[in-house]
C-alpha cells in the first residue's frame, strides 16, 4: 500500500526563527526572545480563533500576533519595518536537513504532500526552491479552520485521497502530532532542540527523529 506524508511547513519544513536575522537590525539583541514570542502568539491566536469560529487567514493571525509582540515588549517597528518582516514569511528559509531529507523519499512508493494552516504555502515552497518534491498541497484554510481541529485532517484525507492506516503526519510541532494522532494519522516529530520535552498526555509520537534526513529510514 502506497504511503502518504503529509509536512507540515512552518517551524518542520521552515525555520520561523529565520526571520531573527532581520529582527536583529531593527531590535537588536531581542531579536530571539522578540520572534519566540511572536512566533507562540501566533499559533495561540489561529487556536483562539478556531474554538470561536471566528475565522481569519494565517497571516491575519501573524500580523495582529506580531502588534502584540511589539506592545509586549514596549517596541515601536515603523510600518515599513512590520511589511519587511510580514513579507519575510513569504521567503522562509528551509532548515539544513529538509532538502537531503526530501531526496531521499523522491524514488520511493510514497506520495509526498505539503500541509499547512496557512494558504500561502505555493509561494512559499517555490521560493525556497522545494515545490517539485509534493505531489499536491492541503491547506487549512479551505475549510477556514486551523490545526488541531480535527476537521483539517479529515480534509487531507478527502483532498488526498489517502487510506487513513498508511499516512503520517510530519512536523516538529507538538499540537500537531497530537491533533493527526488523535484523527488516526502515525505520526513523527521531528525533535530539533534535544531538550524539548513532548506534551505529557501519555500519548507518542509513533516515532521521533532529531532530522528529516532520518525520515526515510524509518517510516517502513
Amino acid at each position: 500500500m502506497k504511503i502518504t506524508l503529509a509536512f507540515d511547513v512552518y517551524g518542520t519544513l521552515m525555520n520561523t526563527h529565520g526571520v531573527v536575522s532581520l529582527l536583529e537590525g531593527f531590535i537588536g539583541t531581542k531579536a530571539k526572545i522578540f520572534s519566540q514570542t511572536w512566533r507562540d502568539k501566533q499559533l495561540e491566536y489561529s487556536f483562539r480563533k478556531a474554538l470561536m469560529n471566528q475565522y481569519e487567514d494565517f497571516s491575519i493571525c501573524t500580523k495582529q500576533a506580531l502588534d502584540f509582540t511589539c506592545l509586549f515588549y514596549g517596541i515601536e517597528l515603523t510600518e515599513d519595518q512590520k511589511t519587511k518582516l510580514l513579507n519575510f514569511y513569504k521567503s522562509l528559509p528551509l532548515f539544513e536537513d529538509v532538502k537531503e531529507g526530501l531526496d531521499k523519499l523522491t524514488d520511493s512508493n510514497v506520495d509526498l504532500y505539503a500541509f499547512s494552516n496557512s494558504e500561502s504555502i505555493e509561494v512559499l515552497l517555490s521560493a525556497a526552491g522545494i515545490s517539485e518534491y509534493f505531489k499536491g498541497i492541503v491547506s487549512a484554510d479551505t475549510i477556514k479552520s486551523f490545526k488541531p481541529n480535527p476537521a483539517v485532517y479529515e480534509h487531507f484525507i478527502s483532498q488526498s485521497q489517502a487510506e487513513l492506516k498508511s499516512t503520517w503526519l510530519i512536523s516538529s510541532n507538538r499540537f500537531d502530532i497530537l491533533g493527526a494522532h488523535a484523527y488516526g494519522f502515525k505520526t513523527a516529530w521531528i525533535q530539533r532542540n534535544d531538550h524539548a520535552p513532548f506534551d505529557p498526555w501519555g500519548i507518542s509520537p509513533s516515532i521521533t527523529l532529531s532530522s528529516l534526513s532520518t525520515l526515510y529510514a524509518n517510516i517502513y
